[in-house]
């Protein structure tokens, strides 16, 4: 198993050995309670519903509280972090998980969530509107985007990798590219683009991530890039034919997307991370822990 650099950086905490059976949610001005909502990996919770919770100062859980419910702004077309499997209707991802927490840790059970897909171009306009409450999905924290909205984390920090297939023994960084390889990625994407500046390798693009990986199942190129937060979930729905390989060569802060100016549920979402580490923990090895590849909670921003 490599050690990756997915979650380094500056003022990384180090995490705490699991603990799910005497974890509780970490949840700021609240008590936790055995709701019915808690979600379950092997036959321990991994995280309960808070009970008596109370937030002074924010619109956007006076909202909530209001409505009864939690709209909540997701993907669902990235396996391992957000996906909704369409023969199912279940959801399930890493950044799935982590809205289910918050949700939890304010008070609500899973039958209390409404998920929203909202596609990256849409969800600045969908937060300021007031159309979900919060938005967890690869979310990366700019500060372009914080001139609209605020973030709540980071809750976790990755940068542009590269897949291949399980086999290749070749490709083990972006230096080992060369000009005989052929590397895909969204079409437009900064992945692709920094694959032309900056290595000989050949490129190919496609709409969506999911079909550069079928190409590189088929042997049709060789090599996939983008976050390595969203190969890691490609490699750990079929870790016996992919894997991720090498540093990575960006960074990327992945928050959680809230009501600009509402550092009161900003402060309670980051005690919730900064309290739960057992939880993050258990989270990301329940969805990406197959990947192969291990994962450290960051510090989270200071508040403002």
């Amino acid at each position: 198993m490599r050690k990756t650099r997915i979650l380094a950086g500056i003022g990384l905490a180090a995490v705490a050995a699991l603990t799910l059976t005497a974890c509780n949610s970490g949840t700021p001005g609240g008590d936790t309670g055995n709701g019915t909502g808690d979600a379950d990996q092997g036959s321990e919770a991994i995280w309960e519903v808070a009970t008596d919770v109370t937030i002074e100062g924010s619109p956007t859980f006076d909202r909530i509280q209001s409505a009864g419910k939690v709209q909540v702004g997701v993907k669902e077309d990235q396996p391992g972090l957000g996906y909704l499997d369409p023969a199912t209707g279940e959801r399930s991802g890493f950044d799935v998980d982590i809205a289910r927490w918050i949700a939890a840790s304010l008070g609500f059970d899973e039958a209390d969530i409404e998920f929203q897909p909202i596609a990256s171009a849409n969800r600045e306009q969908a937060i300021v509107n007031g159309d979900i409450d919060y938005y967890v999905g690869t979310y990366s924290i700019t500060d372009k985007r914080k001139e609209q909205i605020s973030f709540a984390g980071p809750y976790f920090i990755t940068g542009q990798g590269l897949l291949v297939a399980a086999d290749n023994d070749t490709i083990t960084g972006i230096d080992t590219l060369t000009a005989d390889m052929t590397v895909c990625s969204a079409t437009g994407s900064t992945s692709i683009q920094r694959i032309r500046d900056e290595t000989p390798a050949q490129t190919k693009e496609y709409d969506t991530y999911s079909t550069c990986v079928e190409d590189l199942k088929n042997g049709q190129v060789d090599a996939v890039t983008t976050d390595e937060a969203i190969l890691i979930g490609y490699a750990a729905q079929d870790p016996d034919n992919l894997k991720v390989v090498g540093d990575v060569f960006s960074e990327e802060r992945y928050g959680v997307g809230i009501a600009m100016g509402d550092t009161a549920l900003q402060q309670f979402i980051n005690d919730m991370f900064t309290e739960g580490g057992d939880i993050w923990q258990a989270i990301f090895e329940k969805n990406l822990g197959a990947s192969g590849v291990t994962g450290t909670q960051p510090a989270v921003d200071p508040v403002g």
